[in-house]
Parts: structure tokens; C-alpha cells; sequence
């Protein structure tokens, strides 16, 4: 089953609300939901189920099942789809349920078993849920490449050599994004360079992603978001699920799913992943790998343990990786080759505990452990950087009502301890920082209409002082299918210069540190309105929404100038007679609509004005763009399915606008920079399909990325000297390096 968004508020048991574990004690009610098809039934998926009255509720999966928590005090069970008739369920003794929802539409043919994606209309915070079939809409090889369909969060490469990738959300870096992996922190610190590469896609079974300020409850540092990743867990319904991939550029991948129940407490899983590319790529022959080569071994071993009143998972991560990037040949005979090289080691402990109150589900108490140790070793050209991080990770959570369902409430404390050990060059970088937490947050709500959550955080951080994070968020619904959203929050966190900025020491730069280290403080605002409606007799659905972030104190990263890179703080630099200044505006309007049945269409447009005071590091003070963010950006995603899904196709468009690439200080000219745009990069189009074929217990799949075979011609600076004085690998990297790629796989699947 597919568990909650770890930010949907109001009543839910803890392991649904904090832990995002799945679990079925004594008290719960489990079942499938299903649509009837001529003389069979077929499973629908997202279904949104909810006890009447309260907002305990859950959705269906891939294959219909269903669990919620039970209670004596709510007894009317709520199934609610698009397209289908909302059905309400008296519950009294059953423990199991079998139910058949009536399709809207008089057409007697199999519908689209559910909807890609979903805005959980429960949550006050705009939150999006991707399903395991909007993942399997493309290969989906890693998290980075999980969000080809989605408009709110877009990937690309940091630089031309070392193949890390950065995602955005409202117009600013992943860095700000709170990435959880089963609400645990995971991709931050020194995992900031290649984390997104280190989550398997076969091994998620949803996202939530929530723009914005997030909870309290999960700490501090999402400034501009938060996205929660579940991984497939031991009791899943699949025992077995294995996955092959290749691709035109002679990428390997196999992945491995294992679930087993030792007994009806006890059950374990492994997930398992390995993949290689040892091709080496130089489509626009400049010299280098337009890819790295690479290796890597990724697993997890866990274990379930789960009685009427307690369960607890705990397991273990972990990941080796090796790459090398580069030039292919030297470029003078007695010249020595550029090389990139990176080494990675993580291994990660973690446990989930929880007390569960089966004659209350409102009520629990939830502990979360987890602890890693990352080491990285790289060699860009004779340049050592090297570094590890150490992380150790608590969170207590007690969750009860205050006199009626009305009003709840969640409150605990928490632990973060970090060590981090970087060296560059002959610059040692060490900090140790030790911050426990207290955090409180009440939700009231009222006639289902309305839903108000204040939450407030106290951080003693050992280096910074005591920081106060509140955050606000409401949702009131103004009809049954329009709802308006409101949201506002304060985010700190530490950065971490030269792995939040990795790609840019693939150069001859030289690196200057011009302040010490601050913590980064910003406010987020934003509002959302979600409109659902029939379009020419069909449902479709129009989500609008805006943010806003603004930085007291940000990390800047300059490269204005072509030799040099300054990092220095807003704060540092801000004086009366020079304002630094740095903030994200952030629009966007999203139209899903089903024209045909089995027939999904998305239509998005995104607006980014982003800018930040630039040049400061040279006495200048110039509110510029952000570099490398589109100003506009256009999504156009299109799927269709056979009847019962035996083949299902997907089509996707984007459209990136211009974006800003580093401005060159007047009078500097070389001619490495004759032939380069002086201010904006230019739009281009990328696109990708898919075609997938489905037999009872196995998909077929073959598709294609950036099928119009647009390329950046001269993605690297000063390729041929690499040693020389001008050598820049990520300055200037603005759009696909490779060109079209078409890759195959398949999906095998097990179940019980």
C-alpha cells in the first residue's frame, strides 16, 4: 500500500502521519476497491478513503488494497474518486472490505486505473503525490530522473565532466529542498552532490512533494519545499520484483525487490541495485566523456516486527560508487590526460519505533534513528577534494487530540549532531555541529471546510544560538471542488559551500572563501487555489499557485568572474551604501484533464522571477538573475491505455525558456568566450517517450529522451588546455550535453 504524505494534517495514526510505516494490527480495516468491467473487476488506484467526520484517511494502491486505522467511535467509511460516484460505507464488525465503485460514465469500457499524480486534498500544504505509475511513465533509473512528467521540480546536470544533477523548486536549488527518504533527512550535507543518483526508482513507491514552508515536525532546513520518498517495505504485496534497464549510450542497471512474512509479526525485505556505464561518450568532439564512467552497488536489508500495540522497522544502507570522467586522450603528446575521478562509501543504520493505541487511533507515540558515516575522495585533474560526514539523527513525535477530533495536536524533540570533515587543496574545512530541538504544532478543524495548523520550532544550535522557526498553514474549502490554500514559514540551515557547489571545481578557478561560515535564513509565503470541474462533459482539475521566498542571509556563490569563484553571505556583503538582495518568485498553473477515457493530459506553465545581488566580490552590486534558472518554462505530458492496461503509451514535451549564464566583467575578453552568448542561454525543446507492454506478470517497456537531438555545442571552456588558465567545465552549462537516447528494460513482478 501506498503510505500517507508525512505532511497531511489533522487525525491519523502515528505510523500514518509521522513514520509512514504500513502496518495492520488488530484494529484496522483493510480491503480492496475495485471498478466492474463487464463480468470483472478491476482495481482502481488513489482512491481516497476517509472515515466521515475526521480526517483519518488513506488511498488505494496499484492493486486496490486499502488499509485504515479502525475505531468504535467512527463507523462511516468514504470512497471518493474522480470520475466515479463517492460511496459511503456503514462500518460495524467487518475487519475486511470488498467494495465496487459506479463509474460516472454510462460507457461500459475499463477506466484509467487512477491518476498519475494527485494534489492530496486533504493536506493544508499544496502537496503533490507521485504514484508508481507516474514513475513507471519513464525508465525512472534513480530519483533524479523521477520527475520528467512533474512541472514543480525539473533536473539537469551540474557541469559537462562529473555527471551530478540538481533539481529546482520555486526557481531555487535542491539545496533548499527538505529531501527525506521515509521522513528521514538523507539528501543533504555531502549526499548534496550525488544523492538524487543513490535512490533507485524500483525502489519507490511514492513521493510527496509539497511546496513551501513544510511541518515543524520535520525540522528546519526545507526553505522552499519538502519531498518525502517511501521505499517499497518488507510487507509489501509484491514478494518479488526485478528490473533490467540499458540504453543506447551503454548504461546497465538490474534491481532487485525481495519481501517475505516470517510469521504474523515478523517480516524482512532486501532491496538490491547495481548499474555501470563503461562506454565512453564524446558526441561533439571536444576530448571529454560526455558522461562519466561509473560504477555502482547499492542495497538495503531490513526488518519488520509489528503487534497490535507496537512495531518497529530497523535496517541497514549501503553504497559504493566509483566514477571517472574527463578527457578522452591527452591533448599533446607528453601532456598529461585530465582526469575526474570520485570515490563514494556510505553506509547508514536506521529504526523506526512506534507505540500504537488501537482503541485510539488518534494517539501515538513515534521514535525515528537514524545514523550515517559518507566518505568521498576526489581528484579533479591533480586537485584532491575529500570529505566525510558524520550524522547522527533523533526525532520523538507524541500525537493526541485536546478534547474532540477538532483539535490535535503533535509535539516531541528531536537531535541532529553533524561532523564534517572537507578538504580542498590545502584548505581544511572542519565544523562539528550539535543542535537538539523542541517542536509543537496544533491543528484545528472545522466542518471539513476549514483546516488551520500553527506550529512553531526551538533549535539550540552550538554554533548559531537559539533559532525560533513558526510556520502557518490553512485550507479552507470555499465549495466541494474548489479549495484555497495559504501558507508562510521561516527556514535556516548551514551550507555546505563546495559540496552544494561541486560542479564548479571541475575548472581552474581559483576558490576564495571571503566570509565564515552563517547559517542561511529565509521567509517563505504562498497561496494555492485548486479548481475541480468538468471540461466538455470530462473531470479535469486546475491548480494555480504562487510563492514567494525571501533571504535575510544566503550562501553566494560568484562567477562573474571567468578565473575566479568567491563564496561570501548576503549579510557580509550587505552595507548602507551596497544592499545585497535575494529572493524567488514563483508561479505556476497545472491542467490535468481526461479528454477520452483511459486517457490522461497535462498542461503546465511555470514562471520564475529570480534574482540575486551579484559582483559584490568586486566592489560592484548588480540584482541580476539567478544564473541557469528559465525564466518560463512549459510542460506537456500525454498518456494513454489499452483496456486493462495492456499497452500504454506516454508522451512528454518540455519547453525551457532562456536563462542567464554567468556575465562577464566589462573589458575582459579571451577568446575561449569570442563565440559564447554574452547574457542568456536560448530556449530548447526536449522530448520523450515511452511504449510499454504488459503481460500478466511482466512489462516490456522502450522509450526515448530528448528525441528532437538538441545538444549544447561547447559546453566546456578552454577544452583543449585544461590545465590552462580558462578551463571551465560548469559555468557555462545551460542544456543537454548528449543527444538522443532511446533505452529498453523490463518489470517483473511477483505477488502473493
Amino acid at each position: 500500500m501506498r503510505p500517507h504524505s508525512t505532511y497531511k494534517t489533522g487525525l491519523a495514526t502515528l505510523w500514518l502521519a509521522l513514520l509512514s510505516v504500513i502496518h495492520a494490527p488488530a484494529q484496522t480495516l483493510t480491503g480492496t476497491v475495485s471498478e466492474r468491467v463487464n463480468t470483472r473487476t478491476v482495481p482502481l488506484v488513489g482512491v481516497t478513503i476517509y472515515w466521515a467526520g475526521s480526517s483519518v484517511s488513506t488511498t488505494s494502491t496499484d492493486s486496490g488494497f486499502f488499509t485504515i486505522p479502525k475505531t468504535d467511535s467512527l463507523n462511516r467509511l468514504v470512497f471518493s474518486y474522480v470520475g466515479f460516484k463517492t460511496d459511503t460505507i456503514t462500518v460495524s464488525d467487518q475487519t475486511s472490505l470488498t467494495v465496487i465503485l459506479t463509474s460516472q460514465n454510462t460507457l461500459q469500457e475499463v477506466t484509467v486505473q487512477g491518476a498519475s499524480s494527485q494534489t492530496d486534498r486533504f493536506s493544508p500544504i499544496q502537496n503533490e503525490i507521485l504514484t508508481t505509475r507516474t514513475l513507471a511513465k519513464a525508465a525512472c533509473c534513480n530519483l533524479s530522473e523521477s520527475f520528467e512528467t512533474n512541472a514543480s521540480v525539473n533536473v539537469s546536470y551540474s557541469d559537462a565532466v562529473t555527471g551530478a544533477k540538481q533539481i529546482q523548486m520555486l526557481g531555487l536549488s535542491g539545496n533548499y529542498v527538505q529531501t527525506n527518504v521515509e521522513n528521514i533527512p538523507t539528501i543533504r550535507g555531502l549526499a548534496s552532490t550525488f544523492g538524487l543518483n543513490y535512490v533507485p526508482g524500483t525502489w519507490i513507491s511514492s513521493i510527496d512533494i509539497g511546496k513551501g514552508a513544510g511541518s515543524v515536525v520535520n525540522g528546519y532546513e526545507g526553505m522552499s519545499g519538502a519531498m518525502n520518498v517511501e521505499l517499497q517495505k518488507p510487507d509489501a504485496r509484491e514478494r518479488i520484483f526485478a528490473n533490467a534497464y540499458v540504453n543506447s549510450f551503454g548504461r546497465v542497471e538490474g534491481n532487485l525487490n525481495l519481501s517475505k512474512p516470517l510469521s504474523d509479526k515478523w517480516s524482512v525485505g532486501f532491496l538490491g541495485h547495481a548499474s555501470t556505464l563503461q562506454n565512453r561518450i564524446d558526441q561533439n568532439g571536444d576530448n571529454f566523456l560526455d558522461l562519466p564512467l561509473y560504477t555502482q552497488y547499492n542495497g538495503i536489508v531490513r526488518a519488520k516486527y509489528g503487534t497490535e500495540r507496537f512495531m518497529t522497522q530497523f535496517g541497514i544502507k549501503s553504497l559504493y560508487e566509483d566514477r571517472t570522467g574527463g578527457q578522452v586522450a591527452a591533448t599533446r603528446s607528453g601532456s598529461p590526460t585530465y582526469q575526474f575521478t570520485n570515490t563514494t562509501k556510505r553506509v547508514e543504520v536506521f529504526s523506526k519505533t512506534a507505540r500504537l493505541y488501537p482503541e485510539k487511533p488518534y494517539r501515538g507515540l513515534g521514535l525515528i534513528l537514524n545514523a550515517v558515516n559518507h566518505e568521498q575522495n576526489s581528484f579533479f585533474g591533480f586537485i584532491p577534494y575529500n570529505g566525510q560526514q558524520k550524522t547522527l539523527y533523533g526525532n520523538l513525535i507524541y500525537q493526541s487530540i485536546i478534547d474532540n477530533t477538532n483539535h490535535s495536536f503533535k509535539a516531541g524533540v528531536s537531535y541532529l549532531l553533524d561532523d564534517y570533515r572537507e578538504k580542498y587543496r590545502d584548505t581544511l574545512l572542519t565544523r562539528t555541529e550539535s543542535v537538539p530541538g523542541v517542536f509543537g504544532e496544533y491543528t484545528y478543524k472545522y466542518l471539513d471546510k476549514l483546516t488551520l495548523v500553527a506550529g512553531a520550532r526551538l533549535d539550540f544550535h552550538n554554533r548559531f544560538g537559539t533559532q525560533f522557526t513558526p510556520r502557518f498553514h490553512a485550507k479552507y474549502d470555499l465549495t466541494d471542488n474548489l479549495i484555497l490554500r495559504a501558507s508562510a514559514g521561516r527556514g535556516f540551515r548551514t551550507p555546505n559551500a563546495l559540496a552544494e557547489n561541486y560542479g564548479y571545481l571541475v575548472s581552474s578557478r581559483t576558490v576564495y572563501f571571503d566570509a565564515k561560515l552563517q547559517p542561511e535564513i529565509s521567509w517563505n509565503y504562498g497561496t494555492s487555489l485548486t479548481q475541480e470541474f468538468n471540461l466538455f462533459g470530462k473531470k479535469a482539475s486546475l491548480v494555480l499557485d504562487y510563492y514567494r521566498t525571501n533571504f535575510q542571509n544566503q550562501l553566494i556563490a560568484d562567477l562573474e568572474h571567468p578565473r575566479e569563484l568567491h563564496f561570501y553571505y548576503l549579510s557580509s556583503r550587505s552595507t548602507p551604501g551596497l544592499k545585497a538582495r535575494s529572493f524567488s518568485n514563483s508561479f505556476q498553473a497545472e491542467l490535468n484533464y481526461q479528454p477520452i477515457r483511459r486517457m490522461e493530459v497535462k498542461l503546465a506553465y511555470r514562471l520564475f522571477d529570480v534574482r540575486q545581488t551579484m559582483g559584490m566580490a568586486f566592489g560592484e552590486s548588480l540584482l541580476l538573475p539567478r544564473m541557469m534558472v528559465s525564466r518560463d518554462r512549459v510542460l506537456f505530458n500525454a498518456g494513454y491505455a489499452l483496456p486493462f492496461d495492456k499497452w500504454k503509451f506516454d508522451f512528454t514535451v518540455q519547453w525551457n525558456g532562456p536563462k542567464r549564464i554567468p556575465y562577464l566583467r566589462e573589458g575582459y575578453e579571451h577568446t575561449s568566450y569570442q563565440n559564447m552568448p554574452r547574457e542568456n542561454a536560448p530556449g530548447f525543446y526536449n522530448i520523450n517517450a515511452q511504449v510499454t507492454k504488459s503481460f500478466r506478470t511482466w512489462d516490456v517497456y522502450l522509450g526515448g529522451e530528448n528525441l528532437g537531438n538538441f545538444r549544447q555545442a561547447n559546453p566546456i571552456v578552454g577544452a583543449s588546455d585544461p590545465y590552462g588558465r580558462d578551463f571551465d567545465a560548469a559555468a557555462r552549462v545551460w542544456g543537454p550535453i548528449t543527444g538522443r537516447m532511446i533505452y529498453g528494460g523490463f518489470r517483473y513482478k511477483l505477488k502473493i
